[in-house]
């Protein structure tokens, strides 16, 4: 048995190893809310079903992701707050983890920006962004570009990457 995200890079003598092959796609914001409450119980956290949404929605998809958001909102609300996550302390903890409604984190729009304002909304070279954020290409490649791509905020192209008119309402937001 074995699990990754850059099946690309292993062999054909490798793969044809595994007869059963499944690929998994994103939780959506239901299944995270419901992973996100039943998480909650055992680490012995009051959390409201509306915050528990409304971090799955900022979570990517990824249960472990929302599991680490958890944690650091379940701190934020006992140093902070009385120790209840409701929306109100989620709002405030994203705010101070510099992670907005939409998902985003500070890189996120950082590479959106730079695209934006540094290259006209693209499009530019995954090394050129890269050496513009300050970020290696490979995180943006597998870390940043498959959320913004899923979230409908940027496009490859042969040319590069551009910006969506999703990112530029986005930006306009900002």
């Amino acid at each position: 048995m074995g699990a990754t995200t850059r099946s690309g890079l292993l062999s054909a003598p490798l793969l044809s190893r595994f007869t059963v092959k499944e690929r998994l796609d994103h939780y959506t914001a239901e299944e995270l809310t419901i992973i996100l409450l039943r998480s909650s119980r055992v680490l012995e956290v009051p959390l409201e079903g509306d915050a528990a949404l409304k971090m799955a929605e900022c979570s990517r998809g990824t249960p472990r992701i929302a599991n680490n958001l958890l944690r650091r909102v379940r701190d934020y609300a006992q140093v902070r707050h009385d120790g209840v996550i409701s929306v109100e302390v989620v709002r405030s903890a994203l705010e101070m983890l510099e992670i907005d409604a939409n998902g985003l984190n500070e890189m996120d729009k950082r590479i959106l920006r730079c695209i934006a304002e540094h290259f006209g909304g693209g499009p530019v070279g995954i090394k050129t962004m890269a050496l513009a954020v300050g970020e290696e290409p490979e995180t943006i490649e597998h870390v940043h570009e498959p959320f913004l791509i899923s979230k409908g905020l940027l496009s490859r192209t042969p040319q590069g990457r551009i910006l969506t008119p999703n990112a530029s309402r986005i930006l306009g937001a900002h």
